[in-house]
């Protein structure tokens, strides 16, 4: 299993991770730069598996680099031509794989909305954890998101951690029932009110 070593997990000025055991970097063709001027202060959280239910492979990682074989299963053809990343994939053995520096706009959220604002991913960072929303997530993909949080914390002045569920809600459903708000809140370097009112859909 991979295990990353929370003292070696460091996002440098250019907004990627150094290189530490437990990280990959896979850079993703899929960002834009983001709007001059504009915060960025959003943590949205998302579960993404393929094929659906399936944790094994690197499909993912494929579809985020734009090299996924359409026809090596038949439930890809719902993605032909779909161009999307997150700045970060959490796999289930805690193995944090980075696509897109966290200075730049990664495509994970589509349309959306946040207290107000659209277009968030013009100002959030996306968090893609290996699942579904059919089943827990794993412990190591717990400390991975706890350890990654802290880094994420001392380079930008993130104001809220929401799910892709509250910021698109009726659109979107993930991370889903089995994401574990309250542990990774009471783990997390933000404080409470920066997490979603579980009883709130925002």
């Amino acid at each position: 299993m991979a295990h990353v070593n929370n003292s070696a997990l460091h996002l440098q000025p250019d907004g990627w991770l150094t290189p530490a055991a437990g990280v990959t970097l896979a850079p993703s063709p899929n960002f834009d730069t983001r709007p001059e001027g504009t915060p960025i202060d959003l943590l949205v959280i998302h579960n993404i598996s393929l094929p659906p239910n399936v944790f094994e492979g690197n499909a993912i990682i494929d579809f985020f680099q734009n090299k996924l074989d359409i026809n090596s299963h038949p439930w890809f053809e719902n993605i032909r031509g779909v161009t999307v990343s997150a700045h970060f994939l959490i796999r289930r053995n805690g193995e944090i794989v980075q696509f897109v520096s966290t200075l730049d706009r990664a495509w994970h959220a589509g349309v959306s909305n946040h207290h107000g604002r659209q277009v968030c991913n013009d100002f959030s960072i996306g968090i893609e954890m290996e699942g579904s929303d059919f089943c827990p997530f794993e412990a190591a993909q717990y400390d991975s998101l706890n350890q990654l949080s802290q880094a994420l914390a001392e380079r930008h002045d993130l104001h809220a951690i929401r799910g892709h569920e509250h910021i698109a809600p009726g659109r979107k459903t993930d991370p889903g029932p089995f994401f574990d708000w309250e542990a990774y809140a009471s783990n997390s370097p933000w404080p409470r009110p920066h997490f979603p009112d579980l009883t709130d859909p925002d």
